[in-house]
């Protein structure tokens, strides 16, 4: 059966008599909004966003006496762009629909189902930039590498890593691994700088292996009576955050306290309004918003594609 266009009082046509105990599969419950663990919320009042690096300078020189100073410069980088893409959904219920229909219940519920199904295609499109961290199809960042790339360009030579290599499961050691890779991190002039995990994004499938990981007092899963060290050091400050919309069950993520990374630039929040058109008397809803997420600074967060 096709689902679109007005609804009339054919389309639940039970709706009309009496004696219907309950109406079912219009409305769940639904997750806590999980997105905002993604991406940095930010507003916006451009048609779209762009972040331009510059790099910074080197180390210094010697300067021999009576020498000359040595002087660096600057070099503008990548220009990483934000553009904003509306998305709208609606729905039409004819005049008769309204005045027939005997149960409120179903009218009341359309505009609770129509955030809920804004609130689904948000999530999907957040998680889609991490379900395509490895492979580029939906994100490239604007140094042309998929976001997480053991490949990144430095604006001045070299390139740097944000992924695990080689990839492996969400475990203890991985985890350490991944944690030491982000205290190496450099900037593009090579100076070392302070990134430090502060959460760790999983799917569904590796919650309770996560939490077991960072949260047992001792060694997980050996009879050793070493610390846990991930957890007596807090290495993930923030926790861990289970994301329901990853479709690969083991890829794994780590954001960073690193600044400009993963964002999402809000040019309009969901609105939902309601009108009614004159010539049918039929009563028009909708919902429209108007935003845009990616990435700035991929040392912002790092992967692991896990096998």
């Amino acid at each position: 059966m096709a689902i679109g266009g007005v609804i009339t009082t054919g389309n639940h046509p039970k709706a009309l008599w009496p004696g219907v105990h309950a109406f079912w599969g219009q409305m769940y419950d639904e997750h806590p909004t999980e997105y905002t663990d993604l991406f940095d919320q930010l507003d916006s009042d451009m048609a779209y966003e762009q972040d331009v690096q510059v790099t910074g300078f080197g180390l210094a020189s010697v300067k021999e006496e009576g020498g000359e100073v040595t002087y660096d410069s600057e070099v503008q980088g990548p220009v990483a762009t934000y553009p904003h893409i509306a998305y709208s959904l609606g729905y039409i219920v004819t005049y008769e629909e309204m005045i027939n229909n005997l149960y409120e219940k179903i009218a009341m519920n359309r505009a609770k189902a129509n955030a809920f199904s804004i609130q689904q295609t948000i999530e999907n499109i957040c998680a889609a930039v991490y379900n395509d961290a490895f492979t580029g199809n939906v994100f490239t960042g604007a140094d042309g590498q998929t976001l997480c790339s053991a490949s990144h360009p430095n604006t001045t030579g070299g390139t740097y890593s944000n992924v695990l290599s080689p990839p492996a499961d969400l475990m203890e050691a991985s985890l350490e691994d991944i944690v030491i890779q982000a205290m190496g991190l450099q900037t593009d002039r090579n100076l070392l700088i302070s990134i430090l995990p502060t959460s760790l994004h999983i799917a569904r499938q590796e919650w309770f292996n996560a939490n077991r990981i960072l949260k047992s007092v001792l060694q997980p899963g050996t009879a050793n009576n070493d610390i846990n060290v991930l957890k007596a050091t807090n290495a993930f400050p923030g926790g861990v955050k289970l994301n329901h919309y990853f479709t690969s069950p083991h890829a794994w993520f780590v954001r960073t306290n690193c600044q400009h990374g993963m964002q999402q630039f809000w040019r309009v929040r969901p609105i939902f309004d309601q009108d009614n058109d004159f010539g049918t008397k039929n009563a028009l809803a909708s919902t429209y918003m108007y935003f845009s997420v990616g990435n700035t600074d991929p040392r912002a967060i790092l992967g692991s594609n896990g096998p």
